[in-house]
């Protein structure tokens, strides 16, 4: 098992940024490499949506189009750490963010993703 731990949300004005952070650990603690890893949100009232994704070598990335430009994904697999800089926030990325590890090479879709963390509450305000 994987146990994934989301920090960093919080309330942030309009065009502000927020760094999200995302620790592995587990009994696949030292295979945590091998997974990609992908950040999802989910706004009340909408369907989860994946945000970024990134191979588990960090070089590959995916970004929605709705955050292309604004957001970037890293990872440090010696830190089993994932991260979301999120710059220029507008109201309508508020939602709670999710981090998940896929098995699956760049996995986009909810359903690819194996393990998932509790989630972390960020609000945009305009």
């Amino acid at each position: 098992q994987v146990q994934l731990v989301e920090s960093g949300g919080g309330l942030v004005q309009a065009g502000g940024s927020l760094r999200l952070s995302c620790v592995a650990s587990g009994r696949t603690y030292g295979a945590y490499s091998a997974y990609s890893m992908g950040w999802f949100r989910q706004a009340p009232g909408q369907e989860r949506e994946i945000v970024a994704a990134i191979s588990w070598s960090g070089g590959r990335t995916y970004f929605a189009d709705s955050v292309r430009g604004r957001f970037t994904i890293s990872r440090d697999n010696a830190k089993n750490t994932v991260y979301l800089q999120m710059n220029s926030l507008k109201s309508e990325d508020t939602a709670v963010y999710s981090c998940a590890a896929s098995r699956v090479v760049l996995a986009t879709t909810s359903s690819k993703y194996d393990y998932w963390g509790q989630g972390t509450q960020v609000t945009v305000s305009s």
